[in-house]
């Protein structure tokens, strides 16, 4: 198995394990510090989703800022609340509900009036529950459909004369790290007691109808309503204040209430006014009224409108974070192809659509989760994938320099472009010149090891210098000689005057250079070439793994044989009549031209017209 593809199998594995670890507690139903950032993506989803009609069944009553400077204090005394009350029941509403707490006793006279009226009617008072800690306790699970539900430290009831007058409920809603409610417990234990939250109690009332729970959900005659884990009911807001519909208190006392608005309805009546502290952030308002709050609730459970998110949203959030962070890791592993980064591009497209969609048709899949479970192990796989790379990259680059220096720079830069060059030998003209040391061989067998490296590489370097400007390409440096083909990796017209030019100056350039070192080296070693043009084969000579460029046949046979006739008519050069006539028969500079002489090649039959340059 590749490194890559390894890096890839491990990246995703633990993208997979990183996404079942953070989905865990949010299975559980445990809040975390994803709680915030779910905060934000449903408040945008919402907001996203926009204003919703709220049901029809529901008014509110608001004991609002008019109705305080018309009572001349705040809370009002409950003379004016047993008013109220009556006003409202005597257009026929299904349920009264009062969500203000009557804990204290007040004057006996309006104590008395408020119980009464409220005995009259069918009706709902507030209770509280008080938690110890900041969040709602809930109990291990015991496999009952009240696992989970918020156990509270104490219940807080309203006097008896009112618990005994109307049905009571409990207020209290579970808040998110941001301050807004999310959810709204339906039950609450305190010891072995148990209590109806006010939302239910009053969705009991107006539909007739006992609740009804099982694991995940609460039934109230023909309506099922799924619950989150503890029989949580998800709120989801209508609007900003004012969205349910809402009339002051001093209106109802003024008569300005008609039937039509309450006949049949749920009749919440509560505080608005300003400075009551019964307020929360929401979506859409910074601070929505908790009347407006449990209003919300309400209307869930009798009108609908609500969020569905329980144990099998959860579970689907749960493997939504195992499976997308694997699948975007997978893909950021197929980065090399555009259909991987466009598929990358598509999933989450797709995966953000799905949750706006499902979010606006009541479903409420976790963002945070999913995006928490994805981010981190995609960056840190990004993240190594671009170090290795650079690592990868910085390898390449020192290996194709260290390769770059055996190759010439016109074959190399060729050969990046045509991959398959000379793949099948071809047959062209080239013109070709040998240069050799002659003596060497037994310089070397004197010479210490450093001091014939130093003498090579000066050698070789001077042989590129003249070689290369004049775009000749060195197929191989031999000990102490080289082979220089003009003519790849095309023939040109200017190959043989190249080949010409190159040869005299390597001749030129090499009695100078030999003249410089000690006198033991110049007096055994001397320089000779030959040079010649013609037809060659070029191809590529080696094995699979291993392979050299080259250039093969008589023309390349009788410009080595040259170097032969050079030293023993005692010129530096000898050239082929064919490469000085193919050069344009050019005067040569720096050197005395001798010729055209015939003489024998050896290994080659008859005789061939050889001209001499000897350095001037």
């Amino acid at each position: 198995m590749s490194g890559r593809r390894l890096q890839a199998i491990v990246g995703v594995v633990l993208a997979g394990l990183w996404g079942a670890f953070l989905a865990a507690p949010h299975l559980r139903g445990e809040p975390w510090l994803l709680d915030r950032m779910e905060a934000t993506t449903v408040d945008l989803r919402t907001v996203l989703r926009g204003v919703r009609e709220p049901p029809s069944t529901l008014l509110i009553v608001a004991i609002d800022d008019e109705m305080a400077t018309q009572e001349g204090a705040y809370p009002i005394s409950r003379a004016t609340l047993a008013r109220i009350v009556d006003a409202v029941a005597a257009l026929g509403p299904k349920v009264v509900a009062l969500d203000i707490l009557l804990l204290d006793p007040g004057e006996e006279d309006g104590d008395r009036a408020l119980a009464a009226s409220l005995a009259r009617n069918r009706s709902l008072v507030a209770a509280a529950a008080v938690f110890g800690e900041q969040r709602q306790n809930a109990p291990p699970a015991s496999g009952s459909a009240f696992d989970g539900v918020p156990v509270a430290d104490a219940l807080v009831l309203p006097l008896d004369r009112f618990a005994e007058a109307a049905a009571v409920g409990v207020v209290n809603v579970a808040t998110d790290s941001s301050g807004s409610p999310r959810l709204a417990p339906l039950i609450f234990r305190s010891g072995e007691r148990v209590e109806a939250s006010f939302a239910l109690q009053a969705a009991s009332l107006a539909l007739d109808a006992a609740p009804v729970f099982e694991d995940g959900s609460v039934a109230i005659g023909d309506r099922v309503v799924r619950t989150d884990l503890g029989q949580r009911l998800p709120i989801s807001y209508y609007g900003p204040r004012g969205t349910i519909a809402t009339v002051g208190a001093a209106a109802v006392l003024a008569g300005r209430l008609t039937e039509e608005q309450v006949a049949g309805k749920i009749v919440v009546i509560g505080a608005t006014v300003i400075g009551s502290g019964d307020v929360y952030p929401t979506p859409f308002d910074a601070v929505l009224p908790g009347v407006e709050v449990v209003s919300t609730a309400i209307a869930h459970l009798t009108g609908g409108g609500g969020m569905v998110r329980d144990q099998r949203t959860r579970l689907a959030d749960a493997v939504i974070a195992v499976l997308l962070p694997m699948s975007v890791v997978a893909l950021l592993a197929w980065r090399r192809s555009l259909l991987g980064l466009a598929a990358l591009a598509l999933l989450a497209t797709l995966w953000l659509a799905a949750e706006t969609i499902l979010f606006a048709q009541g479903i409420w899949l976790s963002a945070a989760l999913p995006i928490a479970a994805t981010v981190p192990p995609a960056m840190l796989f990004g993240a190594s994938q671009i170090w290795l790379d650079r690592r990868r990259a910085q390898r390449f680059a020192q290996q194709n320099a260290l390769l770059r220096r055996f190759q010439a720079p016109a074959l190399r830069d060729w050969l990046a472009r045509n991959p398959d060059f000379l793949a099948i030998p071809v047959r062209q003209e080239a013109s070709i010149v040998f240069i050799d040391l002659s003596g060497f061989t037994g310089f070397s067998e004197i010479a210490a090891a450093g001091v014939m490296r130093d003498l090579l590489d000066d050698f070789y370097r001077l042989v590129e210098q003249e070689a290369e400007p004049r775009k000749g390409i060195i197929t191989s440096f031999m000990g102490d000689g080289a082979m220089i083909v003009f003519g790849l990796p095309r023939p040109t017209p200017d190959d043989p005057a190249n080949a010409l030019a190159c040869a005299t100056a390597l001749a030129r350039r090499s009695r100078d250079w030999l003249a410089g070192q000690p006198a033991a080296q110049a007096a055994s070693i001397g320089i000779k070439l030959g040079a010649h043009c013609g037809s060659i084969v070029a191809s590529r000579l080696g094995g699979g793994s291993q392979q050299t460029i080259t250039a093969t046949g008589d023309t390349v046979n009788v410009a080595s044989r040259l170097m032969e006739v050079a030293a023993r008519n005692g010129a530096e050069l000898a050239l082929s009549g064919e490469l000085y006539r193919a050069a344009g028969q050019n005067p040569l500079e720096g050197g005395t031209l001798q010729g055209p002489a015939e003489t024998a090649i050896r290994g080659r039959s008859g005789m061939m017209t050889v001209w001499f340059w000897r350095c001037g």
